[in-house]
């Protein structure tokens, strides 16, 4: 049976070197999506601040399998490389996030956007740290359910926004009733939660070789 998911991978509020693995990790997943007989397709990027740089990617799959390729990709993952931007720096651990999503637009969800409130937020990064100034972040509330998302981990709101429907729509796809009390898993967290999780897969120098 096709099935149709989208994989969010993300920065965070990691510095330029975790956005050069952002590109260099959808490029990786768009390979391997391909080889497994999957549609893959670039939906959205956001820009970095380096060259070959990425904030985020949101890559579209469709096909038998696609849920399960997803799911085994989704989590942090590790770049292990001195850094190419700052040769003095001693730094050599980036990580990134991949999540998965179900798609808005396959008329598989309950969501009405109709039905939700957007709530503007400012964002602002551990310890006071890399603090947003202006408010990207995003808090959806589905009014019919009291169900509420946010995302916050990208700096255009417009992405935020709409990885926060996504979001929704998953928590209204699964029934969590339990997620009436703000969602509020801070799903930036993805990047400082990330640093203290354990990687689901790690890459290695310039070349980005998977360790094995």
């Amino acid at each position: 049976m096709s099935e149709l998911l989208w994989l969010h991978i993300t920065s965070g509020r990691g510095p330029a070197e975790c956005q050069l693995a952002v590109k260099k990790l959808a490029l990786v997943l768009e390979k391997e999506a391909v080889k497994r007989g999957l549609a893959c397709e670039v939906l959205e990027t956001a820009v970095g601040g380096a060259r070959d740089a990425l904030l985020s990617a949101l890559l579209s799959l469709e096909g038998e399998g696609a849920s399960d390729f997803a799911l085994k990709n989704r989590g942090s993952v590790l770049w292990i490389c001195p850094s190419p931007l700052r040769p003095t720096h001693k730094r050599k651990n980036w990580f990134v996030g991949v999540e998965a999503l179900a798609p808005l637009d396959t008329g598989n969800t309950a969501l009405r956007v109709s039905d939700v409130t957007f709530e503007a937020m400012r964002a602002s990064g551990p310890g006071g740290q890399h603090v947003n100034k202006t408010e990207s972040a995003v808090r959806a509330t589905h009014k019919p359910t009291g169900l509420v998302a946010t995302a916050r981990e990208e700096r255009s709101q417009a992405m935020n926004k709409k990885l926060a429907l996504a979001r929704l729509a998953g928590l209204l796809a699964a029934g969590e009733t339990a997620a009436r009390r703000d969602a509020e898993h801070d799903r930036w967290a993805q990047h400082d939660a990330l640093e203290r999780g354990k990687p689901i897969r790690t890459f290695e120098g310039a070349a980005f070789r998977e360790r094995r």
